[in-house]
């Protein structure tokens, strides 16, 4: 008999109403009882087009669950004795730059390596997601990386570019191509048929679903423009999906002990334990465990979560990028468990910088309810957790609680921040109006304007991209989104800070690219 509320399959129907129309792309969904499906079902479409319904079977890209497999085949390497987790990045891929700091296997698979996406690499060398670009466009932008984020093995930040290269790791060593590792070590063996490698958009495979992203008029079908790999490039279905979850309890493939690395969190060099463990997420919500990965790529979103000591497990694929699967996990918990809902802490409304630093986000409300958001986009905020409110992302290390005079007091990565209130209509000590020049990427930048806003236009290699820039502080600016708009409902997508001889642009998931003045324009 299920533990369930005698009203749940109700209230999930009801939850996952707004995405069972027969002109909507949709999803597939588990609600997974100590192994025992408890709710499932498909809703919407596969194929607004040919009108084409979702099924259990429906093939639906999965973006960053990937890295769970990513991580596994190392570790299966590690095993055999062809790798460690201990080796410099370099030993394998001497194409990757010796920056500030070595930098192991290890940290990539934490995301505590301090690279620089990749993708924000991309963005802001003036190239769209959405252009064709060859082959090795990623592994050029990583060996074109000048600096680290912070030192490795002291922070969290999301980095697709480490994952990108432990499966060039996995390559080398196997001499075959990622998804033929994958699919003779994992997917074969557990009897996984429909999740494979999709590197590209366009590809044709049987029951594979459009992928679809909202646009002002109407739905689109947008894929990006570049090779998926280790960091995201996996298609599969709601049962194969099923049967990883499975696997995760119960291993067929791999060993316990590595699914017990796999999902123990990390330590900081400052003793502080992380939100990721080995390409899983180690979250507690509410006082319970969650273990698992989400994704998020062109039209897709997806959601795989144990709550490991509580015998509830979740699995969600979208077809579309109009849902939070990260949140809806939570709130079919909330149903599941009957917990009510916390005491939202008191923050107040408005933008935030960091005392010392150039970190800057902001609280928003709307219709009473409040919410964070930053470069990275805007996500509602769990007010349940330990020490404050936190982002509800999967993989955020920061926790929020009111300060004194105004200030909001953090937790970034186990390190105390302070952060201030910044005023509306802020006037820069001077403008950014300039040339200014990143030699290592190549990267040109001409800023027009006075101390109060300005245009700021770049030019790569690789692209173009023009973007509004309003003064926040005496030496801070924001970046307005592009018109080309990667993250929906960001309204930023990077601070500048003026520095003595230029500035540093600073992004969600990229730091410290430093920008040299080349004089002032004719």
């Amino acid at each position: 008999m299920t533990r369930a509320p005698s009203d749940f399959s109700a209230r999930m129907r009801k939850l996952v109403g707004d995405y069972d129309a027969p002109d909507s792309p949709g999803l597939a969904i588990a609600v997974i009882e100590d192994g025992r499906e408890i709710f499932s079902g498909a809703f919407g479409q596969a194929n607004i087009n040919e009108s084409v319904s979702m099924r259990r079977d429906t093939v639906v890209r999965v973006g960053s669950q990937t890295k769970q497999f990513t991580v596994l085949l190392v570790l299966m390497l590690e095993a055999e004795g062809k790798l460690s987790l201990s080796d410099p990045v370099q030993k394998h891929l001497p194409y990757v730059p010796v920056l500030e700091h070595a930098v192991t296997l290890r940290h990539l698979a934490e995301n505590s390596s301090g690279y620089r996406d990749h993708l924000d690499a991309m963005i802001f060398s003036g190239l769209s997601l959405f252009t064709p670009s060859p082959p090795d466009r990623v592994r050029d932008l990583i060996g074109r990386q000048d600096a680290l984020n912070f030192e490795p093995g002291t922070a969290l930040i999301y980095c697709n570019a480490g994952f990108v290269m432990l499966a060039e790791v996995v390559e080398r060593i196997e001499g075959k191509p990622f998804g033929a590792v994958l699919k003779e070590r994992i997917t074969d063996p557990l009897g996984m048929r429909d999740t494979a490698l999709m590197p590209r958009d366009g590809t044709v495979m049987k029951r594979l679903a459009g992928h679809y992203s909202r646009r002002p008029d109407g739905w689109a079908q947008l894929g990006w423009g570049f090779d998926l790999g280790g960091e995201g490039g996996l298609v599969s279905t709601l049962d194969d999906m099923i049967v990883w979850q499975r696997n995760l309890d119960a291993p067929k493939v791999g060993t316990p002990d590595m699914y017990a690395r796999m999902q123990t969190p990390a330590t900081f060099a400052n003793g502080a334990a992380s939100y990721y463990g080995l390409g899983l997420v180690t979250d507690t919500y509410r006082g319970r465990r969650a273990i698992g990965h989400g994704g998020g790529v062109a039209g897709a979103r997806s959601e795989s979560t144990r709550f490991v000591d509580d015998g509830l497990g979740v699995v969600i694929i979208a077809n579309h990028d109009q849902i939070a699967p990260f949140c809806m996990a939570r709130r079919i918990a909330d149903i599941y468990f009957g917990d009510a809902d916390p005491t939202p802490v008191p923050l107040v409304p408005g933008r935030y910088r960091q005392i010392g630093g150039a970190d800057v986000f902001a609280i928003a409300e709307q219709n009473g309810i409040r919410t964070f958001v930053s470069a990275g986009g805007a996500a509602s905020l769990d007010f349940a957790h330990p020490g404050g409110a936190k982002p509800e992302r999967a993989v955020t290390d920061l926790v929020l609680r009111p300060g004194a005079e105004g200030t909001i007091e953090a937790l970034f990565c186990g390190t105390p921040r302070r952060y201030r209130p910044l005023v509306s209509g802020a006037e820069a000590d001077r403008s950014l109006a300039g040339s200014y020049r990143n030699a290592a990427q190549n990267i040109d930048v001409e800023i027009t304007g006075d101390r109060k806003e300005g245009q700021l236009r770049l030019r790569s290699d690789f692209g173009v991209l023009d973007s509004p820039i309003i003064a926040i502080d005496e030496d801070l600016w924001l970046m307005l989104q592009p018109s080309a708009d990667f993250r929906p409902g960001a309204m930023w997508s990077a601070v500048l800070q003026a520095t003595a001889d230029g500035f540093e642009l600073n992004a969600e998931r990229m730091k410290r690219l430093a920008f040299r003045t080349l004089g002032s324009p004719a």
